[in-house]
């Protein structure tokens, strides 16, 4: 027997994506002009990151259309795992940012050059990187709260589009103040090393959520002790599995109870289960499977579940 839920979370979310790519177009505009004017690879290098968040919110668009269409004939379990290819493909972008700013920073340290109108230069980029934090603080909000792998990605990627932005005006106002134009480029490459950090955990978290990765172990234990409560006397609940498909999550038990139970006393014990679930945990599919305790086969299942405590 099955219960299943509609997840807050499976909500059209794509107005996060509009906002970031909206955000992607103005931060663009206005760090493309802070380099134009400034001639800084540093700034440069944080133009270049911004046109890799437009392509990535673009991904994102895409990723959170897909997610939220229904179960249908081909696709029983919903489309939720479009998410994870978003992130992971937000990932390879911040690889890709990385790439390209590496190697102007090498090219501009082998040749460094002067940079102009650093004043007017880092009042853009701070205008740009505090847009980009509050956007970003607005998506890590909302993916948590709906539990969207792909906003969560989109704002991790804007938060370090930030710091980008904070170590660059950092090492353009260093250059201004020293004169070592040799300081822009390393800091430049400093930047590219500190992304790719960013990137691999992207792709390492989406690759997990792929692998149908259990809940967290916070939400595990508080699963288990929910499911503790109903077990005692002739009553066990065990194979206690959970598994998340981005914003989707699922659980699934079985329910040992006597055999000479009626069918109706069974049922009925294992929906006060699975409501208990709905009620704690938002949105989640709860499949429950019942077996008489006193038949040896019932305790043949998983090699690994969730622990339940027992009194």
């Amino acid at each position: 027997m099955t219960q299943e839920t509609t997840s807050s979370s499976a909500r059209d979310l794509t107005r996060y994506a509009w906002l970031s790519i909206a955000t992607a177009v103005v931060t663009i505009a206005l760090k493309a002009g802070a380099w134009y004017i400034t001639g800084s690879v540093g700034l440069l290098s944080d133009a270049a990151e911004s046109v890799v968040n437009l392509v990535a919110a673009f991904f994102a668009l895409i990723a959170l259309r897909v997610a939220a269409r229904p179960a249908d004939k081909s696709h029983h379990f919903g489309h939720s795992k479009a998410e994870y290819f978003s992130a992971g493909a937000e990932g390879v972008m911040i690889f890709v940012a990385a790439v390209f700013i590496i190697v102007a920073a090498i090219q501009r340290l082998i040749t460094p050059a002067p940079i102009e109108n650093v004043g007017i230069g880092l009042a853009i980029s701070v205008v740009a990187s505090i847009l980009n934090g509050v956007v970003a603080m607005l998506l890590l909000r909302a993916g948590r709260r709906h539990r969207s792998k792909t906003l969560v990605a989109d704002g991790k990627h804007l938060l370090t589009d930030v710091w980008t932005t904070v170590g660059v005006l950092v090492g353009v106002g260093l250059v201004a103040l020293t004169g070592w134009h040799r300081l822009d480029p390393i800091v430049a490459l400093l930047v590219g090393l500190n992304i790719i950090v960013t990137g691999w955990k992207l792709v390492s978290e989406s690759a997990e959520g792929l692998m149908d990765v259990s809940w967290p172990k916070e939400d595990n234990a508080e699963l288990a002790r929910l499911m503790g409560r109903f077990t005692g006397g002739e009553i066990d609940v065990h194979a206690l599995r959970t598994r998340e498909s981005g914003h989707q999550r699922y659980c699934d038990f079985h329910l040992l109870v006597p055999g000479a139970w009626s069918v109706n006393e069974a049922h009925d014990l294992c929906e006060e289960i699975e409501t208990a679930v709905k009620k704690t945990f938002d949105g989640v599919v709860v499949t429950g499977h019942i077996e008489p305790r006193e038949d040896p086969r019932a305790y043949r299942d998983y090699e690994t579940e969730v622990a339940i405590p027992r009194d």
